[in-house]
């Protein structure tokens, strides 16, 4: 068991490393498109077929970018490719995917109030909407949508919005939530490895051979690349997402998704307004994402409990209730198999250590119902009642 968290460590910090390199190579590169100028006619070098052009400074030394309509008259000799950060992101995230939410999907997958199903319905369910995804994307692309990008990427919305409503009545909030990431994370890497460098390749082919490349490989390349760059703030939300259970696990999840991915799309829109020297004008989308957030915030803060009792519930009542459904993860040595050591570090095997953890304890138990994981030890709403009852009343040890 502690070889295979040793596994995940691995897998997820090789994802963390790809992934940063594709993020910072997908920006920059977005950045840069929207930031070339025409070329000086004037300049010192031969800029026949130049489309645009950027001078940078940056680690103490200058730049000079150079963006060719098509293709260069010769291609030289090295040429650098951008795939194998995608391609390595997708993968590890894939791994880390298969080793934390289906070999362990009782725990992280399935939540048995939401639905009743077999661990092998869970991980089809979970496949076939990440390839399902794909497949409704690319054929949404090939279509005379694609023409329109606002209409297109409203309908888009709107359908990852379904798939979240969907998974979310199917799987844990949490689950749920990064097979959403999954399906758009897959988008990406699939538009790298289907589109944009066949498109590429297709290009330097043309240019080797002497001919005139054609220009709607690089319209494609290029569209597929913008969406890339709008899908990835959402990605990154759902990434550290797990660590927010006041997101996932609420009732309305799904739509608590959809509002934060909104937020990063406005953000994202933002920077590449003002890329294109338009700052002023998108400014007014920072104010909007802001308070689209606290909106958000508002929406999934827990409603008061107008039930609570006027007698104090005893700390004995309590502390069995965390014995009988916390403890068999939640200590120092777990009796739970799955783990060889409490998860994040919480033990809750003493009254002092159940007192310091209650704001914890009252946000994944009676808030948000995420804990305990996948509802293994059968805690009952009464039981998370008398939870939050005890705490609202003060806590009290005695």
């Amino acid at each position: 068991m502690e070889l295979m968290e040793w596994a995940q460590l691995a897998v997820r910090w090789i994802h963390m490393i790809t992934g940063i390199a594709w993020i910072g190579a997908s920006f920059y590169f977005v950045w840069l498109d929207m930031n070339l100028t025409p070329p000086e006619k004037d300049g010192y070098k031969d800029k026949a077929g130049v489309g645009g052009e950027l001078w940078a400074v940056h680690g103490g030394g200058f730049y000079e970018v150079q963006k060719y309509r098509l293709a260069p008259p010769e291609i030289p000799r090295t040429l650098h490719w951008f795939k194998y950060e995608a391609y390595f992101t997708w993968i590890s995230g894939f791994i880390l995917l298969t080793i934390l939410y289906y070999f362990s999907a009782d725990i992280y997958l399935i939540d048995r109030s939401i639905a009743d199903i077999s661990t092998d319905t869970a991980i089809l369910i979970g496949v076939g909407s990440i390839a399902g995804g794909w497949i409704i994307y690319d054929l949404l692309c090939k279509s005379p949508l694609i023409n329109n990008q606002a209409v297109f990427g409203l309908i888009l919305f709107i359908l990852l919005t379904l798939a979240a409503f969907g998974l979310s009545h199917v799987f844990s909030g949490r689950g749920a939530y990064i097979h959403v990431g999954a399906i758009m994370g897959t988008i990406m890497a699939a538009n790298v490895l289907v589109v944009i460098i066949p498109g590429q390749v297709a290009l330097v082919t043309a240019a080797k051979k002497g001919e005139a490349p054609d220009p709607i490989y690089g319209l494609r390349a290029k569209q597929r690349s913008l969406h890339n760059n709008y899908f990835t703030l959402p990605v990154l939300f759902i990434m550290i997402s797990n660590h927010y259970p006041m997101t996932y696990g609420s009732d309305i999840n799904w739509l608590l998704l959809a509002g934060i991915s909104l937020v990063g799309v406005l953000v994202r829109h933002f920077f590449n307004m003002k890329n294109q020297g338009r700052a002023k004008e998108g400014f007014i989308l920072l104010p909007i994402a802001f308070i689209l957030f606290f909106a958000i915030a508002y929406l999934a803060a827990p409603a008061s409990d107008d039930d609570a009792p006027a007698e104090n519930i005893s700390f004995a009542t309590v502390e069995k209730i965390i014995h009988d459904r916390c403890t068999s993860c939640h200590a120092a040595k777990p009796s739970n198999p799955d783990f060889d050591s409490p998860p994040k570090g919480v033990r809750l095997e003493t009254p002092a250590q159940i007192a310091r953890e209650k704001t914890r304890i009252r946000q994944q138990t009676v808030d948000t119902k995420t804990m305990p994981l996948g509802n293994l030890t059968k805690m009952t709403d009464e039981e998370r009642k008398l939870i939050g009852w005890w705490i609202s009343q003060g806590a009290s040890t005695d």
